[in-house]
């Protein structure tokens, strides 16, 4: 078999997806938790709202994603500004769940790494741009 496509999930090594956001206030944070928990099992509720702490120094918000199940399709989410997203884990576990978030933002890659069993990537997420309808306002 040659086709990532074509593999199951019990095939690849690791399903789970280290997710870091950074750069971004609360409510985008928890909308983009928010996409993953919908499309994917992840240890964060679909109610847990990330906090900011006080202190100096940047907020880095985490997540570990399992993609070996596929629940639903995510709806385009809204964004207050571009959201920072670092994808760490196997390559077809980070291939999947980038698909994923492409059905709810614009999704721009900013850079990748390669290793022989896993691949980071970094994300820039944007607000989906609704497609306007004939006779609309």
């Amino acid at each position: 078999m040659n086709s990532e496509e074509q593999a199951s999930p019990a095939e690849h090594a690791s399903a789970e997806v280290v997710v870091e956001l950074q750069g971004c206030g609360t409510a985008d944070a928890h909308a983009v938790f928010r996409t993953l928990h919908t499309a994917f099992r992840s240890d964060r509720a679909a109610d847990d709202v990330p906090q900011e702490t006080a202190g100096p120094g940047a907020t880095v918000w985490t997540s570990t994603v399992d993609v070996s199940e596929r629940g639903t399709t995510p709806e385009p989410r809204r964004l207050t500004s571009p959201v920072t997203v670092t994808l760490q884990g196997g390559y077809w576990a980070v291939d999947q769940l980038c698909a994923s978030l492409k059905s709810a933002f614009v999704v721009h890659v900013l850079g990748t790494a390669a290793g022989d069993q896993e691949k980071e990537v970094e994300l820039r997420l944007e607000t989906l741009r609704q497609p306007v309808t004939k006779g609309a306002p």
